[in-house]
């Protein structure tokens, strides 16, 4: 699966090319893998040191007195990003996660991401468990480039030139609750170390269309991934679904 993202993403690069990029990945991903399991005895210190972000960016949306949504794409680490992040913000931390549908894996995940406070809404519970919080005063993080699970109801985009389904709630969510887009990115400067860049995107999303938001989005994921290949989730099935007619138009 991950050779046959890699040549459909970078179809002028080499083999050997694509074959860098993809043990890179394959480091990345291991290292994850530990720094999770790391996650079980390191202390808030340890990582916030490893971890660090223009976080500055983040707490001026929240003195503004605005709501924000966070959109971001499975870079690595981002598992020691959303545990930094509940730490370096004045703002209630809610972030939407899927959840693992091993019991013990569950139980055991969902307590490492909320160590530091922050509420973990489970995907498929989504509109229930935000209720508590729609008139509060929040930071919604969101992995916004999550496989649509219905691609029927999803917006279609050309990605890396060929058609993916994205998810409509990133966009439409912002929208109603008039809250400020922030991107974000993360870059690896050395193994173990891991920098956030965030940025806003829109302060008034209300003024773009549902769709205007999303490709806003996917044009972003594309040019951080193409900037940083290894660091993106290249074993996530994004061309897992065969665009149809009956789908729309696929939009550029």
């Amino acid at each position: 699966m991950v050779a046959g993202n890699l040549k459909i993403a970078f179809p002028e690069k080499t083999d050997a090319e694509r074959r860098t990029i993809e043990k890179k990945f394959y480091h990345n991903f291991i290292d994850s893998l530990i720094e999770t399991i790391k996650l079980l005895s390191a202390s808030e210190r340890f990582i916030e040191k490893r971890f660090i972000a223009n976080w500055e960016v983040i707490n001026q949306v929240y003195e503004s007195g605005r709501r924000a949504h966070l959109h971001l794409g499975h870079n690595f680490n981002w598992e020691w990003g959303n545990i930094v992040l509940g730490k370096k913000t004045p703002f209630r931390f809610l972030a939407v996660y899927t959840p693992i549908t091993n019991p013990a894996f569950e139980k055991l995940f969902l307590k490492l991401r909320s160590r530091s406070g922050v509420v973990m809404l489970p995907a498929n519970k989504m509109r229930e468990r935000f209720l508590p919080y729609r008139n509060t005063q929040y930071l919604l993080g969101l992995v916004a480039d999550q496989n649509a699970s219905d691609p029927a109801r999803a917006w279609w985009f050309k990605f890396f030139g060929k058609p993916a389904p994205f998810v409509k709630g990133p966009a439409k969510n912002a929208i109603t609750s008039d809250a400020v887009i922030i991107f974000a990115s993360i870059k690896k400067s050395k193994r173990g170390y891991y920098e956030a860049i965030f940025s806003i995107d829109t302060e008034n999303p209300g003024s773009y269309t549902e769709l205007e938001l999303t490709q806003k989005f996917i044009r972003y994921l594309e040019n951080n991934i193409r900037q940083y290949p290894d660091l993106w989730l290249w074993s996530h099935r994004r061309w897992r679904w065969k665009w149809k007619e009956e789908y729309g138009e696929v939009g550029e």
